[in-house]
């Protein structure tokens, strides 16, 4: 798989080069290419879009409303929407006409450095980026430092004709978006973004929809209380939409076993019946995988909705360990009914987690609850 950083390239700079020139014919693009370009093979993701802003920087007109029409010049149409509001890439044709994709980050980033003092004229700027890539991380250190000014647009852009632009409402503001700067007053206080929320929650976009889900979800991370309770209030007269959406916001709360959260999706009640687990070796060497089979049997007369998934306590560096719960099944268990599952897991190292050799214990839990354990120990 091509790594991240390599989307940021030298073709990207040789396109953004072309058409700053092509906005302003007095853009220095030699000056631009050369220091956007300088060791970039050498830099990861984020340290080339922070080197393309620095060029963006030194190169672009001193005025900042001058420099924002510059870029919104140099844009190529807005990204195109697919019939359930995910957007689609551009055609060569119109991706010619002028920058989209990742350069849009560096760009971003060139408006939330400079653009503090004119806040309105910034936000209007990336609206516009927002529509060929994403403003979500751009938007962050305005919220941040003028929050004031800032809610009233986005209460606005809620209703924009765009889903991209009403999707940053939601991403731009979640309040511990991945790779984006946290905003600490929104993990405190998620209140401002709550009336948004709900607005777009039935948004006619997954896009926007799926973005609603993921700040939900982040708010559950400090509040997890105020997400069941908004899952159980929201749930009434959902559409179908609107309960997948729900069910995606409350995915970290129902691996957690939040009592709350299970008992509005109707799961509060333990399994009624017997649970066992095996695994297919006793040990296993990092990166391989060992599987697990699970065995139900239902004592009960009733269907019973199970949320089922495994926790691995996985050995530190320190020799403690640290639970990580992964995703199962979910399924009905009929009354009676006697039914076997199985899954392999993976033993691969991944970027997020280092694997160290020693006993790992696995923890079977149904709708929150631990109900079967089993062990392997992990080889180097």
């Amino acid at each position: 798989m091509e790594p991240f950083k390599n989307l940021i390239n030298v073709g990207t700079v040789t396109s953004a080069g072309l058409h700053l020139q092509r906005a302003w014919t007095g853009f220095d693009r030699p000056r631009f290419e050369s220091l956007a370009n300088s060791g970039l093979d050498t830099l990861e993701l984020k340290a080339r879009m922070l080197q393309l802003a620095d060029a963006l920087s030194a190169t672009l007109p001193t005025d900042f409303n001058a420099a924002c029409q510059v870029l919104e010049t140099s844009l190529a149409p807005p990204l195109p929407m697919d019939a359930k509001g995910e957007p689609e890439g551009l055609t060569t044709a119109q991706a010619s006409t002028g920058l989209a994709g990742w350069v849009i980050w560096s760009m971003g980033e060139f408006v939330a450095r400079h653009g503090q003092h004119d806040v309105p004229r910034a936000l209007a700027c990336l609206h516009a980026l927002t529509q060929r890539s994403t403003a979500e991380f751009a938007i962050r250190p305005f919220i941040q430092q003028q929050p004031d000014a800032v809610w009233p647009v986005l209460a606005r852009w809620a209703n924009d004709p765009s889903a991209h632009v009403r999707r940053l409402v939601s991403e731009g503001s979640r309040p511990r978006l991945p790779w984006g700067l946290r905003l600490q007053a929104l993990v405190v206080d998620p209140a401002p973004t709550l009336g948004l929320l709900q607005k777009l929650q039935d948004d006619p976009s997954s896009y926007v929809r799926r973005s609603v889900a993921n700040h939900l979800n982040d708010i559950a991370k400090d509040h997890p209380d105020l997400v069941a309770r908004w899952v159980k209030d929201h749930l009434v007269k959902a559409t179908p939409e609107r309960s997948a959406l729900l069910r995606h916001a409350s995915r970290s709360l129902i691996k957690q076993g939040h009592a709350p959260t299970l008992a509005a999706w109707g799961l509060a009640s333990g399994l009624k019946g017997q649970a066992g687990l095996s695994l297919s070796a006793i040990s296993a060497s990092v990166g391989e995988s060992i599987a697990l089979g699970v065995t139900l049997r239902s004592t009960s007369r009733q269907p019973q909705p199970l949320e089922i998934d495994y926790a691995v306590h996985h050995v530190r560096a320190n020799g403690s360990t640290s639970p990580k719960v992964f995703k199962g099944w979910k399924l009905t268990l009929a009354a009676g009914e006697h039914r076997t599952l199985d899954k392999r897991h993976s033993l691969k190292p991944v970027t997020t987690r280092t694997l160290y050799p020693g006993l790992h214990r696995i923890e079977l839990r149904v709708n929150g609850l631990t109900v079967a354990e089993a062990a392997f120990e992990l080889k180097p």
